[in-house]
């Protein structure tokens, strides 16, 4: 049974059913976790079941707001889940005083940002239209969330972040990667079985023919999907690409190379590379650091001046 926690909190009123509907999908329920964080469960055709967001509101917001607010998407990486960002970073009290809603969707332990080709047959989980169609709707028309948007993700919300940027132009003013795989199909040689290091080392088990098919068969539907191959649609986009080395950093780690964040280094180099390749501009850092929440969140908080500033704040 889900329990629905009412708190009456000024600005965020009592937990209610909403009404709004977006391409079928609709808000079920609403829980206030705590005074500026919102838990939305959506039922989301493009699932095939329901789904949750997690919303950081501006202080003073309302449903009922007379003006719309900028947001800030943070995409969360591999096996974890909407809670993500709140839960290992202190995100909350970053934007306390920010004129920004911030919004922390699910996307499944390895959902990939993507519509799964599903091997040939398409269907959920689309996460894609849930993401960029039915919350997108849901958030502008009943939330106050204006059409000002960046974006940032750390590892597989890093493949979300120039993905979503590149697939919906126009959407964000600035994308912004800690850790990414940018390149899913770096290493892959034709007729190989598996895709170089691509994703696959972050999302074990993961059974890559149903996200994007066959890299040969399909390599369409992977170079779709493709950050690296989709460069070229991201200009006019301010850009930011971060990544550590897999070196034990200043804030800890193993005194093992981090195989992960050593994969997501070289990603994160071909895609700068490709991008100025282009003319496109792009600012990096690179830094001696792990695949590890202490250092997303040192990211974030280097990130979240020039993001404020691209959103006008």
């Amino acid at each position: 049974m889900f329990v629905l926690l009412v708190f009456l909190i000024s600005g965020l009123g009592p937990a209610t059913p909403a009404p709004a509907e977006a391409a079928g999908a609709t808000v079920v329920a609403e829980t206030t976790v705590a005074p500026r964080t919102l838990d939305l469960t959506i039922e989301s055709p493009a699932m095939g079941g329901r789904e949750k967001v997690r919303l950081l509101v501006p202080p003073g917001w309302s449903r009922t707001s007379p003006r719309t607010y900028p947001t800030l998407w943070l995409l969360h990486g591999g096996v974890d889940d909407y809670t993500a960002w709140t839960r290992d970073t202190d995100v909350e009290q970053l934007t306390a005083t920010s004129d920004v809603m911030v919004v922390m969707p699910n996307a499944g332990r390895c959902g990939n940002y993507s519509d799964w080709w599903n091997y040939g047959r398409g269907g959920p989980p689309r996460w894609e239209t849930f993401h960029m169609t039915e919350l997108r709707q849901i958030l502008e028309r009943d939330y106050r969330a204006g059409t000002v948007r960046a974006v940032a993700g750390n590892s597989m919300g890093g493949l979300g972040t120039m993905a979503y940027a590149a697939r919906f132009r126009g959407s964000f003013r600035a994308a912004v990667a800690f850790s990414g795989y940018l390149h899913t199909m770096h290493g892959h040689k034709a007729g190989d079985d598996s895709t170089g290091w691509g994703p696959a080392l972050a999302c074990p088990g993961t059974d890559w023919r149903r996200v994007w098919g066959d890299p040969d068969d399909q390599a369409a539907v992977w170079h779709a999907h493709n950050p690296y191959d989709l460069a070229d649609r991201l200009a006019g986009v301010r850009l930011r690409v971060t990544s550590g080395n897999g070196k034990r950093g200043p804030l800890g780690g193993s005194i093992l190379t981090d195989p992960v964040e050593s994969g997501t280094y070289t990603h994160a180099q071909a895609f700068a590379g490709r991008l100025r390749s282009l003319g496109i501009p792009v600012t990096t850092r690179f830094y001696d650091g792990q695949h590890d929440w202490p250092y997303w969140q040192r990211e974030l908080h280097l990130a979240y001046p020039w993001l404020m500033e691209a959103l006008g704040q």
